[in-house]
């Protein structure tokens, strides 16, 4: 891969490395032109990190890119082509709504994806009018940037243009386009079109890639393509188990959105779990809990064994011996996740070293949270401030004895009260994007065109870890409600 110095005022720095792949892995394209472009949100940080100008890119030439009327100096905008299991079923699907206009090398010489989301009709729209709308945008700005806050890979979002073209669902809603920036967007289902599709040798060239592009360490070793499926496995281990530590519920985790980089990719129907409960669904179209809260980390798991299956071929020339390989590599996932999930949930609870019995300990507060219906993230954020509040969980016998359990823990520690303390407010975040504040700030600007409420919410989700008095009013729990919240898998 090649890097390429800065060309424009406006800062793009772009390379191509995906395009020079067989053609039949993309289809080249650009994007639809739309009549008048307004840029409704912009993140200037990130900007900064990948070397762009953001006084130039805030002006009418660099939102003329940021809508795809424009492409920047140095692009090759493309649609990727990939496959998927989409909630169990394999089918052929595609970039049918978003388009790769490059690889920008930032100052740090990293490369990353930026990708226009709902920038038109692509030969894998299936029927569907590549176009996007204004909330569902919106949502994944609030929730990849909170989800970042919070230390979680994650694709970033920079920007967010209305389009002034209505795009009709249910409703006639307003057009809106993403750009989003991801180390990349391979996908366990990129490799699966691959393997279905194309020859085995092609199936190497996007092997290979994906090791120089994520895994440049793997290099002079006996069998790369093992070592990519253990360091894929390991990676997808420490971010579903950071999932599960946040009460973040990503609702549609098919494999077309698995990224192989190990960043959480795709921000449809997600939220975040307010009661404790692991069944818990959000997800409209998810009626039988396959993606549900407590599910998440057997779906990875089912997820990468369908990784592993596209990497047979390249694993051994004998399948047999191909195939024992492939399982020894996804049995190692039940351990790491567990290895990860119970070391977040030590630091929760201000736990420095390992005891036999602290997975008892933690299991028996999850227990009682679901009994009691606490709340995941303000139970752990009450613990961490040492005030329990008037809760049934809180006023439970079984809380009293926990807790004099817990304390008792602590005490065998050598590190004193200070250091537990900031070691639970390291990993107990004091605010998540509460569901109803999501809403709000979403109402608020659809259909009001008042961005100031989804500002403020950002503001306070950029520092979740402060436990700031700003952040209590958006620790505060919804009104009491008679219909279960419900999230859509919006375009």
């Amino acid at each position: 891969m090649t890097t390429r110095k800065a060309s424009s005022e406006t800062g793009w720095n772009l390379d191509n490395s995906y395009a020079q792949l067989p053609g039949s892995f993309f289809t080249r394209l650009k994007p639809t032109a739309v009549p008048s472009p307004k840029l409704i949100i912009f993140n200037e940080p990130l900007a900064v990190s990948l070397g762009l100008n953001v006084l130039e890119l805030q002006s009418q030439e660099g939102i003329t890119v940021l809508a795809g009327n424009r492409v920047p100096e140095g692009s090759l905008p493309l649609a990727q082509a990939y496959a998927g299991h989409q909630f169990g079923h394999f089918t052929m699907l595609g970039d049918g709504r978003a388009l790769l206009i490059g690889e920008q090398i930032t100052p740090c010489s990293e490369r990353v994806d930026i990708q226009l989301k709902g920038s038109g009709r692509t030969p894998y729209s299936r029927r569907g009018d590549g176009r996007a709308t204004l909330g569902p945008m919106l949502r994944e700005y609030i929730i990849s940037e909170a989800m970042s806050a919070l230390g979680i890979p994650t694709t970033r979002s920079l920007a967010v243009v209305t389009t002034g073209e209505s795009v009709f669902r249910e409703t006639e809603l307003p057009g809106a386009i993403l750009t989003r920036v991801a180390a990349s967007h391979l996908r366990v289902g990129t490799f699966q079109y691959v393997s279905n599709w194309c020859s085995i040798e092609e199936l190497r060239v996007l092997a290979d890639y994906t090791l120089n592009r994520h895994f440049p360490d793997i290099e002079d070793v006996e069998n790369p393509y093992l070592l990519l499926l253990k360091e894929v496995v390991r990676r997808q281990a420490k971010l579903i188990a950071k999932w599960q530590l946040v009460g973040f519920v990503h609702g549609v985790m098919n494999t077309d959105n698995m990224a192989l980089s190990g960043e959480t990719i795709d921000y449809g129907p997600c939220a975040f779990m307010d009661t404790y409960d692991p069944d818990t669904v959000f997800s409209s179209i998810d009626v039988q809990g396959r993606y549900a809260y407590g599910n998440q980390p057997y779906i990875a798991g089912w997820n990468l064994a369908r990784f592993a299956e596209t990497l047979l071929p390249l694993l051994h020339i004998n399948e047999a011996q191909a195939v024992e390989l492939a399982q020894d590599a996804i049995s190692d996932f039940t351990g790491l996740y567990r290895h990860y999930w119970l070391a977040g949930m030590r630091s929760k609870l201000g736990l420095s070293n390992e005891e036999s019995q602290d997975e008892t300990l933690i299991e028996s507060l999850l227990n009682m949270m679901r009994k009691y219906r606490g709340d995941y993230t303000n139970t752990f954020r009450a613990l961490t401030l040492g005030k329990p509040g008037e809760s049934a969980l809180f006023d439970s016998r079984e809380f009293t004895l926990w807790h004099e359990q817990w304390q008792a823990r602590q005490a065998r520690q050598q590190e004193g009260k200070a250091a537990m303390v900031e070691l639970m407010q390291n990993f107990n975040p004091a605010v998540i994007p509460r569901n109803h504040r999501v809403e709000e700030a979403l109402e608020a600007a659809v259909k009001h065109e008042d961005y100031s409420v989804m500002k403020k919410l950002l503001q306070v989700l950029s520092s979740p870890y402060v436990y700031s008095s700003e952040q209590e009013d958006y620790s505060m729990l919804p009104e009491p409600s008679e219909h279960p919240y419900r999230t859509f898998c919006g375009t």
